[in-house]
Protein backbone atom coordinates (compact mmCIF):
# COMPACT_ATOMS: atom_id res chain seq x y z
CA UNK A 1 0.00 0.00 0.00
CA UNK A 2 1.26 3.51 -0.83
CA UNK A 3 1.68 6.19 1.80
CA UNK A 4 -1.34 8.05 0.49
CA UNK A 5 -3.62 5.12 1.34
CA UNK A 6 -4.08 3.83 -2.21
CA UNK A 7 -3.12 0.44 -3.60
CA UNK A 8 -1.12 0.01 -6.83
CA UNK A 9 -3.99 -1.57 -8.78
CA UNK A 10 -5.66 0.30 -11.69
CA UNK A 11 -8.33 2.63 -10.42
CA UNK A 12 -11.86 3.52 -11.41
CA UNK A 13 -14.11 6.01 -9.65
CA UNK A 14 -17.07 4.96 -7.54
CA UNK A 15 -19.80 7.05 -5.99
CA UNK A 16 -20.06 6.76 -2.22
CA UNK A 17 -21.95 8.32 0.66
CA UNK A 18 -20.30 8.40 4.09
CA UNK A 19 -22.58 7.81 7.10
CA UNK A 20 -21.81 7.47 10.79
CA UNK A 21 -23.38 6.83 14.19
CA UNK A 22 -20.99 9.39 15.67
CA UNK A 23 -22.38 12.72 16.83
CA UNK A 24 -21.27 16.19 15.71
CA UNK A 25 -18.59 17.31 15.02
CA UNK A 26 -17.79 13.92 13.42
CA UNK A 27 -20.58 13.97 10.81
CA UNK A 28 -19.75 14.77 7.19
CA UNK A 29 -22.29 16.08 4.65
CA UNK A 30 -24.63 13.32 3.43
CA UNK A 31 -24.18 14.08 -0.27
CA UNK A 32 -22.50 11.43 -2.45
CA UNK A 33 -19.02 11.96 -3.88
CA UNK A 34 -16.86 10.15 -6.46
CA UNK A 35 -13.62 8.62 -5.13
CA UNK A 36 -10.91 6.32 -6.59
CA UNK A 37 -11.72 2.64 -6.04
CA UNK A 38 -8.09 1.81 -5.17
CA UNK A 39 -8.26 3.68 -1.84
CA UNK A 40 -7.58 1.67 1.30
CA UNK A 41 -8.67 2.47 4.86
CA UNK A 42 -5.98 5.15 5.17
CA UNK A 43 -7.11 6.86 1.97
CA UNK A 44 -10.76 6.75 3.02
CA UNK A 45 -9.79 8.17 6.41
CA UNK A 46 -7.94 11.03 4.70
CA UNK A 47 -11.05 11.88 2.66
CA UNK A 48 -13.32 11.95 5.72
CA UNK A 49 -10.81 14.11 7.60
CA UNK A 50 -10.66 16.51 4.63
CA UNK A 51 -14.47 16.75 4.56
CA UNK A 52 -14.58 17.46 8.29
CA UNK A 53 -11.76 19.99 8.04
CA UNK A 54 -13.65 21.82 5.30
CA UNK A 55 -16.44 22.71 7.74
CA UNK A 56 -14.30 23.05 10.87
CA UNK A 57 -11.04 24.99 10.76
CA UNK A 58 -10.06 23.64 14.19
CA UNK A 59 -10.49 19.99 13.20
CA UNK A 60 -7.77 17.64 14.51
CA UNK A 61 -6.96 14.61 12.36
CA UNK A 62 -8.65 11.42 13.55
CA UNK A 63 -8.08 7.85 12.28
CA UNK A 64 -11.30 6.14 11.15
CA UNK A 65 -12.46 2.62 10.32
CA UNK A 66 -14.97 1.82 7.57
CA UNK A 67 -17.71 -0.76 7.07
CA UNK A 68 -19.77 -1.87 4.10
CA UNK A 69 -22.67 -4.17 4.88
CA UNK A 70 -21.48 -4.53 8.48
CA UNK A 71 -18.00 -5.77 7.51
CA UNK A 72 -14.80 -3.83 8.10
CA UNK A 73 -12.73 -2.87 5.06
CA UNK A 74 -9.19 -4.24 5.36
CA UNK A 75 -8.13 -4.08 1.67
CA UNK A 76 -8.63 -1.62 -1.13
CA UNK A 77 -12.21 -0.61 -1.87
CA UNK A 78 -11.96 -2.26 -5.30
CA UNK A 79 -10.71 -5.55 -3.85
CA UNK A 80 -13.46 -5.50 -1.23
CA UNK A 81 -16.21 -4.95 -3.79
CA UNK A 82 -14.92 -7.77 -5.99
CA UNK A 83 -14.47 -10.17 -3.07
CA UNK A 84 -17.99 -9.53 -1.80
CA UNK A 85 -19.64 -9.36 -5.24
CA UNK A 86 -20.94 -5.84 -4.60
CA UNK A 87 -21.91 -3.71 -7.60
CA UNK A 88 -20.45 -0.21 -7.85
CA UNK A 89 -23.11 0.94 -10.32
CA UNK A 90 -25.15 2.50 -7.55
CA UNK A 91 -24.09 4.81 -4.72
CA UNK A 92 -22.24 2.84 -2.03
CA UNK A 93 -23.06 3.62 1.59
CA UNK A 94 -19.88 3.46 3.69
CA UNK A 95 -20.20 3.69 7.45
CA UNK A 96 -17.28 5.14 9.40
CA UNK A 97 -16.34 5.31 13.08
CA UNK A 98 -13.32 6.05 15.21
CA UNK A 99 -10.54 3.52 14.64
CA UNK A 100 -10.11 1.14 17.57
CA UNK A 101 -6.37 1.61 17.97
CA UNK A 102 -4.27 2.72 20.97
CA UNK A 103 -3.47 6.41 20.91
CA UNK A 104 -1.12 6.43 23.92
CA UNK A 105 1.42 4.08 25.53
CA UNK A 106 1.91 4.65 29.26
CA UNK A 107 5.28 4.21 30.93
CA UNK A 108 5.67 0.48 31.81
CA UNK A 109 5.37 -0.54 35.47
CA UNK A 110 8.30 -2.79 36.32
CA UNK A 111 8.04 -5.93 38.47
CA UNK A 112 10.78 -8.13 39.92
CA UNK A 113 9.87 -11.14 37.76
CA UNK A 114 7.44 -12.34 35.07
CA UNK A 115 4.00 -10.70 35.17
CA UNK A 116 1.80 -13.78 34.79
CA UNK A 117 -1.71 -12.61 35.78
CA UNK A 118 -3.76 -9.43 35.42
CA UNK A 119 -7.24 -8.08 36.14
CA UNK A 120 -8.41 -4.67 34.91
CA UNK A 121 -12.14 -5.05 35.57
CA UNK A 122 -12.20 -2.22 38.15
CA UNK A 123 -11.66 1.24 36.54
CA UNK A 124 -9.93 2.48 39.69
CA UNK A 125 -6.96 0.12 39.66
CA UNK A 126 -5.18 -2.83 38.02
CA UNK A 127 -4.23 -6.02 39.86
CA UNK A 128 -1.24 -8.13 38.79
CA UNK A 129 0.23 -11.47 39.82
CA UNK A 130 3.93 -12.18 39.47
CA UNK A 131 6.52 -14.96 39.45
CA UNK A 132 8.07 -13.36 42.55
CA UNK A 133 5.04 -14.85 44.42
CA UNK A 134 3.48 -11.42 45.02
CA UNK A 135 0.32 -9.71 43.87
CA UNK A 136 0.22 -5.96 43.35
CA UNK A 137 -2.47 -3.28 43.15
CA UNK A 138 -1.71 -0.41 40.75
CA UNK A 139 -3.67 2.85 40.87
CA UNK A 140 -2.03 3.84 37.58
CA UNK A 141 1.21 3.53 35.65
CA UNK A 142 4.10 2.94 38.08
CA UNK A 143 1.91 3.64 41.15
CA UNK A 144 1.74 0.49 43.30
CA UNK A 145 -0.52 1.02 46.32
CA UNK A 146 -0.71 -2.51 47.80
CA UNK A 147 1.33 -5.71 47.78
CA UNK A 148 -0.35 -9.11 48.30
CA UNK A 149 2.12 -11.23 50.29
CA UNK A 150 1.83 -14.88 51.27
CA UNK A 151 2.01 -17.29 48.33
CA UNK A 152 4.95 -19.68 48.32
CA UNK A 153 5.22 -19.98 44.55
CA UNK A 154 4.38 -17.86 41.46
CA UNK A 155 0.87 -16.45 41.07
CA UNK A 156 -0.73 -17.81 37.90
CA UNK A 157 -4.16 -16.15 37.94
CA UNK A 158 -5.93 -13.28 39.68
CA UNK A 159 -9.50 -12.03 39.69
CA UNK A 160 -11.58 -9.35 41.43
CA UNK A 161 -14.46 -11.04 43.26
CA UNK A 162 -17.03 -8.65 44.68
CA UNK A 163 -17.65 -6.14 41.88
CA UNK A 164 -21.37 -5.98 42.73
CA UNK A 165 -20.63 -4.89 46.29
CA UNK A 166 -18.49 -1.90 45.42
CA UNK A 167 -21.40 0.55 45.69
CA UNK A 168 -21.98 -0.29 49.36
CA UNK A 169 -18.41 -0.86 50.52
CA UNK A 170 -14.96 0.59 49.96
CA UNK A 171 -13.45 -2.85 50.35
CA UNK A 172 -12.60 -4.99 47.34
CA UNK A 173 -11.94 -8.72 47.39
CA UNK A 174 -9.42 -10.54 45.18
CA UNK A 175 -8.76 -14.20 44.56
CA UNK A 176 -5.32 -15.41 43.52
CA UNK A 177 -4.24 -18.85 42.28
CA UNK A 178 -0.70 -20.14 42.53
CA UNK A 179 1.72 -22.89 41.70
CA UNK A 180 1.81 -23.50 45.48
CA UNK A 181 -1.52 -25.39 45.02
CA UNK A 182 -3.58 -22.82 46.98
CA UNK A 183 -6.15 -20.17 46.20
CA UNK A 184 -6.07 -17.15 48.48
CA UNK A 185 -8.65 -14.46 49.19
CA UNK A 186 -7.65 -10.88 50.00
CA UNK A 187 -9.39 -7.64 50.97
CA UNK A 188 -8.19 -4.07 50.65
CA UNK A 189 -9.67 -0.61 51.08
CA UNK A 190 -9.91 1.15 47.71
CA UNK A 191 -9.79 4.53 49.46
CA UNK A 192 -6.59 3.69 51.33
CA UNK A 193 -3.91 6.10 50.14
CA UNK A 194 -0.30 6.04 51.33
CA UNK A 195 2.99 7.14 49.86
CA UNK A 196 4.43 3.65 50.26
CA UNK A 197 2.99 0.32 49.15
CA UNK A 198 0.92 -1.31 51.90
CA UNK A 199 1.46 -5.03 52.44
CA UNK A 200 -1.66 -7.12 53.01
CA UNK A 201 -2.16 -10.79 53.81
CA UNK A 202 -4.87 -13.15 52.69
CA UNK A 203 -7.89 -13.53 54.98
CA UNK A 204 -8.61 -17.03 53.67
CA UNK A 205 -6.43 -19.85 52.27
CA UNK A 206 -8.18 -22.47 50.16
CA UNK A 207 -6.42 -25.84 49.92
CA UNK A 208 -7.34 -29.07 48.22
CA UNK A 209 -5.75 -29.15 44.79
CA UNK A 210 -2.90 -31.65 44.46
CA UNK A 211 -1.00 -29.78 41.73
CA UNK A 212 -0.33 -26.25 40.49
CA UNK A 213 -3.45 -24.10 39.96
CA UNK A 214 -3.64 -22.40 36.58
CA UNK A 215 -6.81 -20.29 36.68
CA UNK A 216 -9.37 -18.78 39.04
CA UNK A 217 -12.73 -17.12 38.26
CA UNK A 218 -15.53 -15.60 40.35
CA UNK A 219 -19.26 -16.24 40.29
CA UNK A 220 -21.11 -13.05 39.19
CA UNK A 221 -22.65 -12.72 42.67
CA UNK A 222 -19.21 -12.98 44.31
CA UNK A 223 -20.40 -15.74 46.68
CA UNK A 224 -18.15 -18.41 45.19
CA UNK A 225 -15.05 -18.86 43.07
CA UNK A 226 -13.78 -21.74 40.96
CA UNK A 227 -10.26 -22.88 40.16
CA UNK A 228 -8.72 -25.07 37.47
CA UNK A 229 -5.56 -27.08 38.12
CA UNK A 230 -2.89 -29.35 36.71
CA UNK A 231 -4.59 -32.10 38.77
CA UNK A 232 -7.27 -32.07 35.99
CA UNK A 233 -10.05 -30.92 38.33
CA UNK A 234 -12.16 -27.82 38.86
CA UNK A 235 -12.93 -26.94 42.48
CA UNK A 236 -15.59 -24.59 43.82
CA UNK A 237 -15.05 -22.52 46.97
CA UNK A 238 -17.02 -20.11 49.12
CA UNK A 239 -15.65 -16.58 49.54
CA UNK A 240 -17.15 -15.54 52.89
CA UNK A 241 -14.86 -15.07 55.90
CA UNK A 242 -16.18 -18.12 57.73
CA UNK A 243 -18.10 -21.02 56.31
CA UNK A 244 -18.83 -24.59 57.26
CA UNK A 245 -15.59 -26.55 57.30
CA UNK A 246 -13.35 -23.49 57.78
CA UNK A 247 -10.58 -23.51 60.35
CA UNK A 248 -9.14 -20.37 61.91
CA UNK A 249 -5.40 -19.83 61.83
CA UNK A 250 -3.73 -17.03 63.79
CA UNK A 251 -0.82 -15.22 62.19
CA UNK A 252 1.03 -12.25 63.63
CA UNK A 253 1.81 -8.89 62.21
CA UNK A 254 4.03 -6.32 63.91
CA UNK A 255 2.75 -2.75 64.18
CA UNK A 256 4.48 0.04 66.14
CA UNK A 257 6.30 -2.50 68.26
CA UNK A 258 3.14 -4.36 69.40
CA UNK A 259 2.07 -7.85 68.26
CA UNK A 260 -1.40 -7.81 66.71
CA UNK A 261 -3.25 -11.02 65.92
CA UNK A 262 -4.36 -11.30 62.30
CA UNK A 263 -6.87 -14.09 61.74
CA UNK A 264 -6.69 -16.21 58.62
CA UNK A 265 -9.13 -18.99 57.85
CA UNK A 266 -8.54 -22.14 55.88
CA UNK A 267 -11.28 -23.43 53.62
CA UNK A 268 -12.07 -26.62 51.76
CA UNK A 269 -13.73 -26.95 48.37
CA UNK A 270 -17.53 -27.11 48.42
CA UNK A 271 -17.54 -29.35 45.32
CA UNK A 272 -15.26 -30.72 42.61
CA UNK A 273 -15.94 -31.06 38.89
CA UNK A 274 -14.10 -33.91 37.18
CA UNK A 275 -13.91 -34.96 33.54
CA UNK A 276 -10.87 -33.30 32.04
CA UNK A 277 -7.94 -35.66 31.49
CA UNK A 278 -5.15 -33.06 31.44
CA UNK A 279 -4.41 -29.63 32.94
CA UNK A 280 -7.42 -27.33 33.31
CA UNK A 281 -5.75 -24.24 31.89
CA UNK A 282 -8.58 -21.71 32.13
CA UNK A 283 -11.98 -21.24 33.79
CA UNK A 284 -14.72 -18.64 33.39
CA UNK A 285 -17.93 -18.18 35.43
CA UNK A 286 -20.25 -15.95 33.33
CA UNK A 287 -23.63 -17.03 34.77
CA UNK A 288 -24.84 -18.07 38.22
CA UNK A 289 -25.10 -21.78 37.42
CA UNK A 290 -22.66 -22.09 34.50
CA UNK A 291 -18.87 -22.51 34.35
CA UNK A 292 -16.75 -22.86 31.20
CA UNK A 293 -13.35 -24.56 31.22
CA UNK A 294 -10.48 -25.08 28.79
CA UNK A 295 -7.89 -27.84 28.99
CA UNK A 296 -4.71 -29.26 27.58
CA UNK A 297 -6.82 -32.34 26.71
CA UNK A 298 -7.94 -30.24 23.66
CA UNK A 299 -11.47 -29.68 24.99
CA UNK A 300 -13.64 -26.81 26.14
CA UNK A 301 -16.54 -27.71 28.42
CA UNK A 302 -19.67 -26.08 29.77
CA UNK A 303 -20.62 -27.18 33.30
CA UNK A 304 -23.91 -27.16 35.22
CA UNK A 305 -22.66 -26.62 38.77
CA UNK A 306 -25.88 -27.79 40.44
CA UNK A 307 -25.76 -31.12 38.63
CA UNK A 308 -21.94 -31.11 38.77
CA UNK A 309 -21.63 -32.35 35.20
CA UNK A 310 -20.57 -31.11 31.77
CA UNK A 311 -23.52 -30.25 29.52
CA UNK A 312 -21.47 -29.36 26.43
CA UNK A 313 -18.06 -30.56 25.19
CA UNK A 314 -16.14 -29.34 22.15
CA UNK A 315 -12.82 -30.75 20.99
CA UNK A 316 -10.42 -28.42 19.23
CA UNK A 317 -7.66 -30.84 18.27
CA UNK A 318 -5.09 -28.58 19.98
CA UNK A 319 -3.98 -27.69 23.49
CA UNK A 320 -6.25 -24.86 24.75
CA UNK A 321 -4.40 -22.32 26.90
CA UNK A 322 -7.03 -19.68 27.61
CA UNK A 323 -10.77 -19.03 27.48
CA UNK A 324 -13.11 -16.08 27.98
CA UNK A 325 -16.87 -15.62 27.61
CA UNK A 326 -18.39 -12.42 26.17
CA UNK A 327 -19.33 -10.85 22.86
CA UNK A 328 -22.91 -11.05 21.56
CA UNK A 329 -25.30 -11.34 24.54
CA UNK A 330 -22.23 -12.32 26.60
CA UNK A 331 -22.63 -15.80 25.12
CA UNK A 332 -19.64 -16.36 22.82
CA UNK A 333 -16.57 -18.32 23.94
CA UNK A 334 -13.11 -17.19 22.79
CA UNK A 335 -10.18 -19.59 23.11
CA UNK A 336 -6.45 -19.39 22.40
CA UNK A 337 -4.43 -22.47 21.55
CA UNK A 338 -0.95 -23.87 21.04
CA UNK A 339 -1.36 -23.63 17.23
CA UNK A 340 -1.42 -19.80 17.50
CA UNK A 341 -5.08 -19.62 16.42
CA UNK A 342 -7.70 -17.54 18.26
CA UNK A 343 -11.11 -19.19 17.91
CA UNK A 344 -14.64 -18.04 18.75
CA UNK A 345 -17.40 -20.55 19.50
CA UNK A 346 -21.18 -20.17 19.90
CA UNK A 347 -22.50 -22.73 22.44
CA UNK A 348 -26.08 -21.61 21.69
CA UNK A 349 -25.97 -23.56 18.41
CA UNK A 350 -26.62 -27.22 19.31
CA UNK A 351 -25.08 -29.83 17.06
CA UNK A 352 -22.41 -27.47 15.71
CA UNK A 353 -18.94 -28.17 17.02
CA UNK A 354 -16.91 -25.94 14.70
CA UNK A 355 -15.84 -22.40 15.68
CA UNK A 356 -17.73 -19.52 14.06
CA UNK A 357 -14.55 -17.40 13.74
CA UNK A 358 -10.83 -18.18 13.51
CA UNK A 359 -8.00 -15.63 13.63
CA UNK A 360 -4.47 -16.74 12.80
CA UNK A 361 -2.15 -13.71 12.85
CA UNK A 362 -0.17 -14.66 15.96
CA UNK A 363 3.16 -16.42 15.50
CA UNK A 364 3.23 -18.54 18.67
CA UNK A 365 1.09 -19.91 21.52
CA UNK A 366 -1.79 -17.69 22.55
CA UNK A 367 -1.53 -17.24 26.32
CA UNK A 368 -4.54 -15.04 27.09
CA UNK A 369 -7.70 -13.62 25.48
CA UNK A 370 -10.30 -11.17 26.79
CA UNK A 371 -13.58 -9.80 25.47
CA UNK A 372 -14.36 -6.11 25.82
CA UNK A 373 -17.01 -5.81 28.53
CA UNK A 374 -19.55 -3.79 26.50
CA UNK A 375 -18.73 -4.46 22.84
CA UNK A 376 -20.17 -7.43 20.94
CA UNK A 377 -17.28 -7.37 18.48
CA UNK A 378 -13.98 -6.56 20.20
CA UNK A 379 -11.50 -8.79 21.99
CA UNK A 380 -7.80 -8.76 22.79
CA UNK A 381 -5.26 -11.58 22.70
CA UNK A 382 -1.72 -12.06 24.02
CA UNK A 383 0.90 -14.46 22.74
CA UNK A 384 4.35 -15.88 23.29
CA UNK A 385 5.29 -14.08 20.06
CA UNK A 386 5.59 -10.91 22.17
CA UNK A 387 2.50 -9.26 20.67
CA UNK A 388 -0.89 -8.13 21.93
CA UNK A 389 -3.52 -8.02 19.19
CA UNK A 390 -6.85 -6.21 19.11
CA UNK A 391 -9.60 -7.93 17.11
CA UNK A 392 -13.01 -7.09 15.69
CA UNK A 393 -15.26 -9.98 14.62
CA UNK A 394 -16.17 -8.02 11.49
CA UNK A 395 -12.75 -8.57 9.90
CA UNK A 396 -10.21 -11.40 9.78
CA UNK A 397 -7.24 -9.05 10.30
CA UNK A 398 -6.21 -7.54 13.66
CA UNK A 399 -7.25 -3.91 14.17
CA UNK A 400 -4.00 -3.22 15.99
CA UNK A 401 -0.79 -5.04 16.86
CA UNK A 402 0.73 -3.75 20.09
CA UNK A 403 4.45 -4.39 20.47
CA UNK A 404 5.05 -2.91 23.94
CA UNK A 405 6.73 -6.06 25.26
CA UNK A 406 10.12 -7.45 24.28
CA UNK A 407 9.46 -11.02 25.46
CA UNK A 408 6.54 -13.44 25.80
CA UNK A 409 3.21 -11.79 26.73
CA UNK A 410 1.54 -13.89 29.42
CA UNK A 411 -1.69 -12.05 30.27
CA UNK A 412 -4.02 -9.36 28.91
CA UNK A 413 -7.20 -7.54 29.96
CA UNK A 414 -9.23 -4.40 29.26
CA UNK A 415 -9.18 -1.44 31.64
CA UNK A 416 -11.50 1.61 31.83
CA UNK A 417 -13.21 0.48 28.56
CA UNK A 418 -10.57 2.27 26.44
CA UNK A 419 -7.28 0.67 27.54
CA UNK A 420 -5.55 -2.68 27.15
CA UNK A 421 -3.30 -3.83 30.01
CA UNK A 422 -0.82 -6.66 29.63
CA UNK A 423 1.98 -8.42 31.49
CA UNK A 424 4.89 -10.45 30.23
CA UNK A 425 8.15 -12.28 30.70
CA UNK A 426 9.94 -8.92 30.42
CA UNK A 427 8.58 -8.15 33.93
CA UNK A 428 6.48 -5.25 32.64
CA UNK A 429 2.91 -4.14 33.14
CA UNK A 430 2.06 -2.21 29.96
CA UNK A 431 -0.94 0.09 29.42
CA UNK A 432 -2.11 1.00 25.91
CA UNK A 433 -4.85 3.64 26.16
CA UNK A 434 -7.12 5.86 24.09
CA UNK A 435 -8.85 2.98 22.26
CA UNK A 436 -12.27 3.94 20.82
CA UNK A 437 -14.62 0.96 21.04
Amino acid sequence: MDNDGASDEPSRRVHVRFVTKLKAPFKVPSTSIAIPSNLTRMGLSAIVNNLLQAVNDDWQLEPFDFLIGGELIRMSLEEFLVAKGISAEKVLEIEYGKAAIPRREEEPSLHDDWVSAIDGSNPGFIVTGCYDNLGRVWKGADLCSHILEGHGDPITSITIVNQKGLSSSNHTTFATASKDKTVRLWKFDVEDSTEQSTKIRAYKILSGHTASIQSVAAQPSGDRICSGSWDCSIKLWRTDQLDAGSDQVSTKKRKTGVDDVEVQTEGEASSTLVGHTQCVSSVSWPEHNTIYSASWDHSIRKWDIEREEATDERYTGKVVNCLDVGGESSALVATGSSDSVLRVWDPRKPGTTAPIFQFSSHGSWISSCKWHKTSWFHLASASYDGKVMLWDLRTAWPLAIIGSHNDKVLCVDWWKDDSIVSGGADSKLCISSGISV
